[in-house]
């Protein structure tokens, strides 16, 4: 199972796609990314040699931003977004919808209110003795 950029990637799948494991690496940028190595994207990933594996590598870590930054950039635009108090920083804050969906039918989850249905309320008949 090769491993690159701290992620186990899958065998069976094709490379393209197993390249998309990684937080930070999508459909388009894997294609690129290939593009650059010269490696066929239709190869497995359990048939790439050593060489091949690092190329991917050095590539993915020189050019993307990916996992931990990644994670920590988002997290810290969330932040100032927060710390400057508008009004995408509130919603952030609140666990709101942020970018302008409704909140009377919808995200129900988010806010917390999560509705049961429950039955007609009538009792069944008494069972016979």
């Amino acid at each position: 199972m090769p491993r690159i950029a701290g992620v186990n990637i899958p065998d069976n799948k094709r490379i393209e796609i197993a390249l998309t494991y990684i937080f930070g690496v999508g459909c388009t940028s894997s294609k690129k990314i290939l593009a650059e190595a010269k490696i066929d994207p239709n190869v497995r990933a359990i048939k790439l040699t050593s060489e091949e594996i690092n190329r991917l590598k050095e590539i993915i870590v020189k050019n993307n931003t990916i996992e931990g930054e990644l994670k920590k950039d988002r997290m810290m635009a969330v932040k100032r977004l927060k710390d400057i108090s508008c009004w995408k920083g509130m919603r952030h804050a609140k666990k709101l919808p942020v970018r302008g969906q409704r909140t009377k039918t919808n995200s129900r989850t988010v806010r917390g209110n999560i509705r049961r249905t429950v039955g007609s309320g009538r009792k069944g008949a008494p069972a016979p003795k």
